[in-house]
């Protein structure tokens, strides 16, 4: 994943000679931040309220990003990205990027790389009920809702195999679908069936794919949370537009 790094501007340094004795002063314009560029497929790091490490940080991929109808550059994931040890969703989490390349099925990342120098790129403002797997007794659509800073993030409709040019929905059992996530990379499978919200299939995924998009013809149509098992992002939607907050009316960007 391309990073991009703004240019810093320095002032030029004023030299005053008084009375023989010299002092001197430098006037600098602020840096500018760095800047990253995340969509879906890309790796972001957290503490879940705790202090982000340098290394070995919890990891989650993101589904997209876009904007919503307030205009806010926000992005999703899943939920149980954010929570607890105590089982509750840690709302105000902030994001950092994952500067470590993805990974593949063969060989996936290992650990992560927190991006320091950008520093806090968003924060979590929704978090929803789990799935059914880690929920059973009362399960949601396994979605969080990130608000981004603009100044510090470029949102881009591809990142490694995948572009994300709009939303569709579960296609018919046997349809080859693929997924971009931060751990295995670049994985395909075939639709088995679904499931009130809910879409099977055979892609897989490991430990810091949460959250990978789901795409069939460059429509992102889940959200993926386990292996072989997927949110349809038509319910996500629904679900966002329902609640009216943050993530209403949300569109993915254009490629």
């Amino acid at each position: 994943m391309t990073r991009l790094r703004a240019t810093a501007l320095t002032g030029a340094a004023v030299v005053a000679l008084v009375a023989g004795a010299s002092t001197s002063s430098a006037v600098a314009t602020p840096e500018q931040p760095t800047t990253v560029r995340i969509g879906g497929g890309s790796g972001i790091v957290f503490g879940k309220g705790k202090p982000v490490p340098a290394r070995g940080a919890t990891w989650c991929t993101m589904t997209t990003i876009g904007h919503d109808k307030a205009g806010d550059l926000v992005g999703l994931t899943n939920a149980h990205c954010f929570y607890g040890d105590d089982n509750k969703p840690v709302l105000g989490d902030k994001i950092y990027y994952n500067k470590t390349p993805a990974g593949t099925a063969a060989q996936p990342a290992k650990t992560s790389e927190t991006d320091l120098e950008t520093g806090v790129i968003g924060e979590v403002v929704h978090v929803s009920l789990s799935n059914p797997v880690g929920s059973p007794a009362n399960p949601g659509l396994d979605y969080s809702v990130i608000r981004f800073d603009r100044a510090k993030v470029v949102p881009t409709a591809t990142v490694g195999g995948l572009t994300i040019d709009g939303i569709g929905t579960p296609p018919t059992p046997g349809t080859r679908m693929c997924k971009q996530g931060q751990t295995t990379g670049l994985t395909c499978g075939f639709m088995v069936s679904t499931s009130g919200p809910y879409f099977g299939h055979t892609i897989w995924e490991g430990p810091g794919d949460s959250g990978s998009p789901v795409v069939l013809n460059n429509k992102l149509i889940g959200n993926q949370w386990a292996a072989g098992l997927s949110t349809s992002m038509t319910a996500i939607l629904a679900d966002m537009n329902k609640r009216g907050e943050a993530g209403a009316g949300f569109t993915p960007v254009a490629p």
